[in-house]
């Protein structure tokens, strides 16, 4: 469910009134996380190693409680439930866009993301989560990357987390993972404890 709701009588009353009419209220970080345990989950169940790390980022976004608002066009919203969006490659040669739905059961994320990214790829037409708040991915897997910062627009406030190809080096196995989010969604403290509860989810999934 999607409800506005008034930014003064949040924690992030102050913070919007500072970033909604800043230029360039979004904020990049980035760190290099170890992926190894999830690479051999992934081989040893069959699941894909991108949809696992979504899933992850789920589960480690649905503990903080900074995801559940989202600015846009000047306003504030709350919301009860978190989407995972993805963006995939289609029939056509194009990309669309696929919304999948956060549940803390990882087969029936599983079984969804297979699902909405299968019709995806066949059909060309994208689906949306319009009552959930979204957490967009890119997974640019051609290369390996060190950084990724992404455009502004004040069409998408929304969380963006990016990654290329996981790095390998003798016994490790490391990726470097950019998260982008809006100064009036949260502050810099909020994102690191993501990303570092991210990385837990990551080493016992």
């Amino acid at each position: 469910m999607k409800q506005e709701i008034n930014p003064r009588d949040t924690n992030r009353g102050q913070a919007f009134e500072l970033w909604m009419k800043s230029p360039m209220p979004m904020v990049t970080l980035v760190k290099t996380m170890e992926v190894g345990h999830l690479l051999k989950f992934s081989r040893k169940t069959g699941m894909k190693f991108n949809m696992l790390l979504c899933w992850c980022i789920g589960k480690a976004a649905s503990q903080i409680n900074e995801f559940y608002t989202l600015p846009e066009q000047g306003q504030l919203f709350n919301y009860d439930r978190l989407a995972i969006n993805v963006i995939v490659n289609n029939i056509d040669g194009g990309i669309n866009s696929c919304d999948i739905p956060f549940t803390d059961d990882l087969d029936e994320f599983s079984t969804d993301y297979i699902n909405l990214t299968q019709s995806a790829t066949k059909t060309c037409a994208s689906s949306f989560q319009e009552d959930m708040m979204v957490i967009g991915t890119s997974a640019m897997t051609a290369t390996e990357l060190d950084c990724i910062v992404n455009q502004y627009t004040d069409q998408f406030c929304n969380p963006m987390v990016m990654w290329g190809r996981y790095r390998k080096k003798w016994l490790k196995v490391t990726l470097s993972i950019s998260f982008q989010f809006h100064h009036a969604q949260m502050d810099g403290g909020h994102a690191a404890h993501f990303l570092e509860e991210l990385q837990k989810v990551i080493k016992t999934t």
